[in-house]
């Protein structure tokens, strides 16, 4: 979804380039793709408008101070308006006491969780600590299977269901 936006959001600015000074036109062409790719992020419909309007005031008929082109004026303004919305916070997890640590990772099936899962174990490896990948998905073997082929492309630990029931002692 992010690479999406990202990549959305950059034919944006690279369309302005080369454009002498900023203009109302110029300005609602951009802002228009600017709205669908945030939509299409799933981004709230009346944060995409307020951000859009915010946007729309700084940049309309604003003259382009002689080291910035327009495509970089618009990228400030864009880099601004979105820091304003998300805020300055720290991103990751926070730190907590209790180990392990564990993180649930839900959604509907097909929207990337699994791919999701192994690209957080391997965040949480470059930071140090040790992920282990676990399939909850019991049902469906293949989902297991492609978790086991991330976790090894990523090179983190996953737990295989089939080895610990071969482990786990016969009960009469």
């Amino acid at each position: 979804m992010f690479d999406a936006l990202s990549s959305r959001l950059q034919a944006v600015f690279t369309s302005l380039r080369g454009q002498p000074r900023l203009t109302a036109e110029t300005v609602e062409v951009a802002l228009r793709e600017i709205r669908l790719a945030l939509l299409e992020a799933d981004v709230n419909f009346r944060v995409v408008k307020a951000f859009v309007d915010r946007v729309r005031d700084r940049a309309v008929d604003q003259d382009v101070l002689q080291s910035l082109t327009p495509d970089q004026h618009v990228v400030r303004i864009v880099r601004d308006e979105m820091r304003a919305l998300f805020g300055d916070t720290a991103g990751g997890l926070p730190p907590i006491a209790s180990r392990p640590r564990v993180v649930l990772v839900l959604g509907l099936q097909g929207s990337g969780k699994t791919t999701t899962a192994a690209k957080l174990g391997r965040w949480l490896g470059a930071q140090g600590r040790h992920a282990m990948l676990v399939s909850a998905d019991v049902r469906r073997p293949a989902a297991i299977q492609q978790l086991a082929v991330l976790g090894r492309q990523a090179s983190l630990r996953v737990h295989d269901p089939a080895d610990d029931d071969q482990r786990r002692p016969l009960r009469s």
